[in-house]
């Protein structure tokens, strides 16, 4: 039978059977120095972490996405970049579940993120070279580094985002972290879109790499600030931290038991198809439509658009009038219908666009053109806002598997893996230079398609998390190590 126990940090909170004997996360050193307490008390504090996530977020991967936003990364061929963009994705498909998810296990999130994010700025200095060399081998051998240090980013980043809140929270988590992450790349596109604005090129200046990589360079050293599980101040997440096994063995067995759960098995399709959609919306409707200012333009829109989107399916999935469950059916519901009608809005567009590039006009829209500028600008917005609901809703359901970052690690690996692989694949199929109307079909189907493939899931998600569930992943409770510091690699 369950029993209570009271926690270091004064909670009250039930133990599952067989894990009684479990010591407490080592306590938090005595007050004798009460202006340092405070310090370390805000810094292990769950919103801290979140917070300070986000804002690497904002720096690296965010500023990666102003780039990809203008088209290209703002060169003229965009060829290069969409192999590049094959390259970064196939080996975060390779490294990001059974590579990335049990380093994290293991060495924690700092140590896991300073592995992988140096390489943001290695792949925006490929850019610059290339505007001077046109190496485009280095561009795309930049971009597979790029993909394995990305593997261990958006893992520490799950990871955080998913556990190191209450349960009752998860969904506000998702919509702080979504709004500041998306300002990277809302803000780096306007900062090309000042520099570009009297740009006739097709490609963006020097000034434009030098500044987004200084801002990338910030970010890395913001990592070594990342806290580690065991020190942050929530019961809930301490309960899941001592169901874990940290010997090597122990970790791919979890590994295993996670990923091959029947409700995850149904997540992966729409894992699968977060980032199908990127190639065609970036290279056709972004890079193939608008002149360098406005792609620019467009790209900042695309991440406000994301900023909004997140902040809404952040509140819908944490709505206190309705149980868990029902959230998520509402949030469901919610991508469902606002997908049939932006992809829809997008078919009528393409119908447009291949007549106009039929007739010789490609990449000559600009954004003072309002009565041609106007829809096709307000339907990429609407494209941004989609990605977002729809990676706050995968990222919620994985928040609602475990409460153990170790585990999330495990889920959010799955998650980029299967994302990578969707997405090399789409970027392929745009480097083939496949029609531009068979990949709106692709990604439209796919998207439709995922939704009705995970409802079994969705309908099936608990209200509460217990830590019983969490033993539940590996079977039977075997013996734990004493404490978190002394768990066994």
């Amino acid at each position: 039978m369950a029993r209570d126990r009271e926690t270091p940090l004064g909670y009250r909170r039930t133990v599952a059977p067989g894990l009684e004997n479990i010591a407490e996360p080592p306590r938090e050193a005595s007050s004798q120095s009460p202006p340092s307490s405070r310090l370390v008390r805000l810094y292990s504090h769950p919103w801290t972490q979140i917070l300070l996530i986000s804002l690497i977020c904002f720096c690296l991967p965010g500023i990666y996405n102003a780039l990809s936003g203008i088209g290209g990364s703002g060169q003229v061929d965009p060829t290069v970049a969409a192999n590049a963009n094959v390259a970064l994705l196939s080996t975060t498909a390779a490294t990001a579940l059974f590579i990335a998810g049990p380093i994290f296990s293991w060495v924690g999130p700092r140590i896991c993120f300073l592995i992988g994010g140096w390489t943001y700025t290695l792949y925006t200095g490929s850019l610059l070279h290339f505007n001077h060399y046109a190496n485009g081998q280095f561009v795309i051998a930049a971009g597979a580094i790029l993909g394995i240090g990305a593997s261990f980013i958006w893992i520490v980043q799950g990871a955080i985002m998913t556990t190191y809140v209450d349960e009752s929270q998860k969904g506000r988590a998702i919509a702080v972290f979504w709004i500041i992450f998306n300002l990277g790349g809302g803000i780096g596109s306007l900062v090309s879109f000042g520099l570009n604005y009297h740009s006739k090129s097709g490609t963006v200046s020097d000034t434009t790499y030098i500044a987004l990589l200084a801002i990338m360079v910030f970010g890395y050293f913001l990592g070594f600030l990342i806290c580690s599980p065991s020190r942050i101040r929530l019961a809930q997440l301490h309960n899941a931290v001592e169901t874990e096994k940290r010997t090597i063995k122990g970790t791919f067995r979890m590994a295993f038991k996670t990923i091959t759960k029947w409700r995850v098995a149904l997540m992966i399709p729409l894992f699968y198809s977060a980032n199908v959609f990127y190639s065609y919306q970036q290279n056709e409707v972004n890079g193939r439509t608008f002149n360098i200012r406005t792609r620019s333009l467009n790209g900042a829109l695309y991440w406000i658009a994301q900023m909004l989107g997140g902040l809404i399916i952040g509140l819908i999935l944490d709505m206190p009038w309705f149980r868990r469950s029902t959230r998520a059916r509402i949030g469901w519901a919610v991508l469902l219908v606002t997908g049939l009608s932006i992809w829809g809005g997008g078919y009528a567009f393409q119908l447009w666009e291949n007549k106009r590039i039929a007739a010789g006009h490609v990449q000559d829209i600009d954004y003072l053109q309002g009565d041609i500028s106007a829809a096709p600008i307000i339907l990429y917005i609407f494209y941004g806002g989609y990605d977002a609901l729809w990676q706050g809703f995968a990222y919620w359901l994985i928040g609602t598997e475990s409460n153990s970052s170790a585990r999330a690690a495990i889920l959010v690996g799955a998650y980029k893996t299967f994302q990578a692989t969707g997405g090399a694949m789409a970027w392929r199929i745009n480097a083939l230079h496949t029609s531009a109307l068979t990949q709106l079909a692709m990604d439209w189907g796919l998207c439709i398609g995922s939704l009705i493939v995970v409802l079994p899931t969705v309908w099936t998600v608990s209200d509460h998390t217990g830590v019983e569930s969490e033993a539940g992943y590996e079977g039977k409770h075997e013996a734990t190590p004493k404490s978190v510091e002394d768990l066994e690699l």
